[in-house]
């Protein structure tokens, strides 16, 4: 195809890749942002078997919303490029990538990587739908680390009944056994698949080499998981327990399920010791041999032990999660933060479901005091005219990259737009922070449609306006200054207010989020679920921040 091309409202701006599909990174020309076209090529989209699998992927997909699962935006039929699927556009790698490239950080980077899958396949576990193909190139990681999951191709829902008993679909290495012999499938297929993408993530290695389908199936069935690579690849035991127990041969002695799975990641990020075992323990120095059959014996045992010791690496059942409550409210260096507790809710224009683990947010959008102590503390420079006669007054006139060091500095990171809208909201999809009810006088916005003057007095200090704050207790969600949250967006449609930029605004330059309005607009009805979009190095008197933390 010859590009740029037409497909309705997106423009088809450069070729990706695909095989029966081909995707393209695209514009959508009415909305105003970046995304990826999937379009279902020639002669697949003459067979109805594969046309049918590719609408249900769509359809299966599209109901999925999770900030750890790629989005789905439209899909339809064209009258001259036939199927087509718009999904949302994803910078970074896919997971095999990242491995090869040696991009997934040290343990603790490659276990959140893994609490991120493992949280996208229980969600759409709970959405009835079994994904059946787990593999590194179905997982996408960006620069931050935020993983996507991806590809629902051969998704099964259980309303969706077209693959049956003895029809066999997956990525051979990645098979369950059950999944192999073609029997009838539960989502304990994605647990074993997840088992293996995490010994592969761990060691960078399959757990076992074959030439042939033949020979991978073999394997699959009947050779025992090997957990050497682990041991030389220095992982800990109670890691090697958990990637053991997903990869055990019979479903029954898996985890049942993503949710003790989770809760064990969780449990190991956090760094609390695991309880010694058996095979932790070292066995004391053996006495002199006295003859070459007291040899003989010493060595049958030590090969008794590691058979055992095998066996309970592949046997032992994954810890039952524990239950951990969390505090309301927990002091930090640089402020309060509040808890936003797990669970679904209502964002956007159209109120959809999402769902999101527990994390803390700051209680304040972070003060000219903090990021003068961050500054001293880092020898980071104080962003331009700072107002440090205002220590109160939040901190403005600072880039993504800005924020991002200060967060990291604080053991805090930026909240994502999900994380954001939803300390600002709520769960029950309210229009703002404290309710319904549309009332300039709980926020710091401009009471009439008058152009402010640029002025950092308008702005306010972050702990005012305490009648306008979120169901958790954080203020000014909206109001005082835009906030920057990590998310890459299309660039703003209107690019006069950036034009000031030196050097000036490159095509492919990234841009972000910012959400909540400022002091120098009025407050609008959709100001708690709308956003906008500045480029990476953008500074402004109306734009600040404020941090999020997970909740372990």
């Amino acid at each position: 195809m010859q590009l740029p091309a037409r497909l309705g409202k997106y423009e088809l701006q450069e070729f990706l890749g695909g095989g029966m599909s081909h995707v393209y990174r695209a514009f959508d020309t009415v909305i105003g942002r970046a995304v990826a076209v999937k379009i279902l090529v020639e002669p697949a989209s003459q067979d109805p078997e594969a046309r049918d699998r590719f609408l249900a992927e769509a359809r299966t997909a599209a109901r999925v919303t999770h900030e750890n699962v790629i989005s789905i935006y439209d899909f339809g039929v064209d009258e001259e490029k036939g199927l087509f699927m718009v999904m949302e556009f994803l910078q970074g790698e896919d997971l095999r990538q990242a491995i090869k490239n040696g991009h997934t950080g040290d343990l603790q980077s490659k276990l959140r990587i893994a609490l991120q899958i493992a949280r996208a396949l229980d969600f759409i576990h709970k959405n009835r739908i079994i994904h059946r193909d787990i593999k590194p190139e179905n997982v996408h990681i960006n620069a931050s680390g935020v993983v996507k999951l991806m590809d629902f191709g051969i998704a099964k829902s259980e309303d969706l009944s077209r693959t049956q008993p003895g029809y066999v679909l997956g990525t051979p290495y990645y098979m369950a056994p059950e999944q192999v012999r073609g029997e009838q499938l539960t989502g304990l297929v994605d647990v074993y698949a997840f088992g293996v993408l995490l010994f592969e993530l761990l060691t960078g290695q399959k757990p076992f080499a074959a030439d042939s389908v033949d020979r991978i199936f073999y394997s699959i069935l009947n050779v025992p998981l090997d957990v050497t690579p682990l041991v030389s690849a220095g992982v800990p035991q109670p890691v090697i327990q958990l990637v053991a127990a997903c990869n055990a041969k019979a479903a029954a002695e898996r985890p049942q399920g993503f949710a003790p799975i989770i809760a064990e990641l969780e449990r190991l990020i956090g760094g609390r010791p695991a309880e010694a075992s058996a095979g932790q323990r070292r066995p004391e120095a053996a006495a002199p041999q006295k003859s070459r059959t007291a040899a003989i014996v010493a060595a049958l045992a030590a090969m008794l032990i590691i058979g055992m010791i095998g066996a309970y690496f592949v046997f032992k059942p994954a810890p039952a999660p524990k239950i951990v409550e969390l505090a309301q409210t927990i002091s930090t260096s640089t402020g309060e933060m509040v808890l936003v507790p797990a669970g679904n809710f209502l964002y956007g224009q159209t109120k959809q479901v999402a769902s999101l683990p527990p994390f803390y947010i700051d209680k304040t959008e972070v003060s000219n005091a903090a990021y003068a102590q961050f500054s001293q503390a880092t020898g980071h420079a104080l962003p331009e005219n700072f107002a440090g006669g205002h220590p109160d007054y939040p901190v403005v006139n600072v880039t993504i990259g800005d924020a991002r060091q200060f967060a990291q500095w604080a053991g805090k990171r930026l909240p994502t737009d999900l994380e954001w809208e939803k300390a600002a909201r709520g769960t029950d999809g309210r229009a703002f922070p404290w309710g319904n009810e549309k009332d300039a006088s709980r926020t710091n916005t401009d009471p009439s449609d008058a152009r402010l003057p640029e002025s950092a007095d308008l702005l306010r200090p972050v702990d005012s306006f305490s009648s306008g704050a979120s169901p958790y207790g954080a203020l000014q969600m909206i109001g005082n200054a835009w906030e920057l949250v990590d998310k890459q967006r299309a660039p703003a449609a209107d690019l006069r207010p950036f034009r000031s930029l030196t050097p000036p605004l490159q095509p492919g330059e990234p841009w972000y989020m910012v959400r909540g309005q400022s002091a120098w607009e009025p407050l609008a009805d959709a100001a708690i679920w709308d956003s906008s979009a500045v480029p990476a190095r953008w500074k402004s008197l109306h734009v600040g921040f404020r941090c999020a933390k997970d909740a372990h």
